[in-house]
């Protein structure tokens, strides 16, 4: 956005408080903010308790689900059972425990495929236990290729999403966003912070905003402060908010930089700067001055060097490419999406991605990986 002149701050909303547990309902999530304040602590030991019940009645219905898929494979497999069999399996279980719904023919075909998916993945099989039986089943019907399943186990652990976000991740791509080969960075990036890459992205979807087609900058940076918990969840569960129109001064000018943020594992404050329109080269000299500034006036010794991030509504990536070959500030360059990309344009991106990394490893096996990679 242009230079502002005014020290007038929008008033932030507060931030969603974070989930308790990765595994955890909704309703289990919220923070006790009312009774009687003498309490307080034996409530929270009370939710704690709570919360590892849970996880421990998910981490063993899991193994529980894997234990049963992997005998139905070897019978199936062995010939042993015919798909009747398994019929007549769930209507035995039925009868015997007529209050359990997990054990229907279909429950137990998905046990199967569960099993199957990532019994040969020596890194995703030890983990399918941490994430709630429903997360496995959208995984397992609307991601196919088994690196796309693998970046979603792994992307939902690590960032905790509930079982709606994660719909709303496999909808949008969130797979090609992450890819490491789509993402333009400054060299400065890399020197400062080797592991940032996997930190950003290379566009964030951001449909929840309800924008115009033809919005405005201010249009923009008000519903990003509207949803200002969704889009934490869209950068990542590291990203701190620190302020909006965040005022700097430098000489005798007034400068705002339109977000502020504080990353935790990174251990840096990153600028965001926002533009609706089309990335151009002289965008990143007044982000590279707001990281200059950040770092010489508001960085704290202990912490790491600034990153700046220009959001833009699109851009060409070569264009970025040689915009930011020459440039010292730690800064790059990302889209922001307004709707969900049609499922054929994701399903197209997906097959384009696994094929180029499938020549960049195996050369020789490319027919057949195209294959394999061909559903999403």
């Amino acid at each position: 956005m242009a230079t502002k002149t005014s020290k007038t701050k929008r008033a932030a909303k507060p931030i969603a408080t974070k989930a308790m547990g990765l595994a955890v309902p909704r309703e289990r999530q919220a923070v006790v903010d009312s009774g009687d304040a003498r309490f307080a602590e034996v409530i929270a030991l009370i939710e704690k308790a709570r919360t590892r019940g849970y996880q421990a009645v998910n981490t063993v219905l899991v193994e529980h689900y894997w234990e049963l898929g992997a005998y139905i494979s070897r019978k199936l497999e062995a010939a042993e059972w015919g798909d009747g069999v398994v019929e007549d399996l769930a209507a035995e279980l039925a009868r015997r425990y007529p209050g359990a719904r997990g054990y229907t023919r279909r429950n137990l075909f998905r046990m199967r495929q569960f099993f199957e998916a990532y019994r040969s993945h020596k890194k995703v099989s030890p983990l399918v236990t941490q994430l709630p039986w429903t997360h496995h089943l959208i995984i397992l019907s609307e991601a196919k290729p088994v690196q796309t399943r693998e970046f979603y186990i792994l992307a939902s652990i690590k960032e905790r999403w509930s079982k709606r976000e994660l719909e709303r991740q496999i909808r949008s791509g969130a797979v090609l966003r992450e890819a490491k080969a789509a993402k333009k960075v400054s060299p400065a990036v890399t020197q400062f912070h080797p592991t940032a890459i996997d930190e950003f992205k290379n566009a964030y979807n951001m449909e929840f905003l309800g924008l115009a087609a033809e919005h405005s900058e201010a249009d923009l940076h008000g519903a990003l402060l509207r949803n200002l918990g969704r889009f934490l969840t869209e950068l990542g569960r590291d990203f701190c908010f620190v302020g909006s129109q965040y005022p700097v001064q430098v000489g005798n000018q007034d400068f705002e930089i339109d977000l502020v943020f504080f990353h935790r594992g990174l251990q840096c404050l990153v600028a965001f700067e926002l533009k609706v329109d089309k990335f151009k080269p002289a965008d990143l000299g007044q982000l590279s001055f707001y990281v200059e500034t950040l770092d010489r006036d508001v960085k704290k010794p202990h912490e790491r060097p600034s990153i700046g991030v220009l959001l833009c509504a699109s851009k060409d990536d070569e264009v970025v490419e040689y915009a930011l070959a020459r440039t010292t500030s730690p800064t790059l360059v990302a889209e922001y999406q307004t709707m969900l990309p049609p499922k054929e344009l994701l399903r197209a991106k997906l097959h384009e991605l696994y094929s180029q990394l499938a020549l960049d490893k195996e050369p020789a096996c490319l027919g057949a990986s195209k294959a394999s990679f061909a559903e999403t």
